[in-house]
């Protein structure tokens, strides 16, 4: 499976760069969640599935997801 790079702007992952699959198209899926990342220094229960959407390429070919909005552990579709 082929991977596009991403960075993910706004939210607790803001200028994160990352690998993600993608599509036949070669763009990264119009929706990503990122679990807070493991090893952080969240506290114990502090857990969270924080959605990010495609937004656009730049110039060098890496994709930007924009932030929406921060759910519970698991509570995201």
């Amino acid at each position: 499976m082929a991977e596009v790079t991403v960075r993910f702007v706004g939210g607790p992952a803001h200028d994160l760069v990352r690998e993600v699959p993608a599509g036949p198209d070669g763009a990264p899926p119009s929706r990503w969640v990122l679990r807070h990342p493991a090893g952080s220094a969240a506290p114990a229960g502090a857990q969270a599935d924080h959605l990010y959407e495609r937004d656009r390429r730049d110039a060098s070919g890496t994709w930007t997801m924009r932030f929406l909005r921060t759910d519970p552990l698991g509570m995201t579709e």
